[in-house]
């Protein structure tokens, strides 16, 4: 398989290695995964995309790029300008007041997006709009943007996502 890589780009007010990412990470590497999350703490969204970009492109094979809220933005963003296998979203920030002219379009790769119902930051319309537009595969649960009470579920969906790609790639 030439793909080795799984990249995290967390949220606005996230971590590097926050929880979310830390339990995620686990389900990466039992795929055989190498897990990449990177630091952008503190800058503006198209500098998080330069950076994504930056460490993208170091890395040899397809990637699966993973981002939560704005993370999910700069994701799907850098998913066109790299090898990508596939994109795995949390509550991407898409079609925000302001910033509508700036949601991204995804790669021709295969998209599963985790939306919680009661997100008080993206509104669900939004993630729905944006996964109907690009026939992304979408889940709407029973949480806030955190999604950190369904930490359990998000696993298992990036189980579920990691196994179609390793089907489609397989030898």
């Amino acid at each position: 398989m030439s793909r080795s890589h799984i990249v995290f780009c967390h949220g606005q007010d996230g971590e590097p290695w926050g929880t979310k990412i830390l339990a995620m990470a686990a389900v990466a590497r039992r795929h055989g995964l190498s897990v990449e999350s990177v630091d952008q703490r503190g800058m503006a969204p198209q500098a998080r995309v330069q950076r994504v970009l930056q460490v993208c492109r170091d890395l040899p094979g397809e990637l699966i790029l993973v981002g939560s809220s704005m993370g999910g933005h700069v994701a799907a963003s850098v998913c066109s300008q790299v090898p990508a296998a596939g994109l795995f979203l949390l509550a991407p920030a898409f079609y925000m007041p302001g910033y509508e002219q700036h949601t991204p379009q995804p790669a021709s790769c295969p998209v599963m997006i985790v939306q919680g119902w009661n997100d008080e930051v993206v509104p669900p319309d939004n993630v729905i709009r944006w996964a109907r537009q690009y026939k992304a595969v979408l889940h709407l649960i029973d949480s806030d943007h955190r999604l950190t009470a369904n930490i359990d579920e998000i696993c298992d969906y990036l189980e579920l996502f990691l196994r179609r790609i390793c089907d489609d790639h397989a030898p």
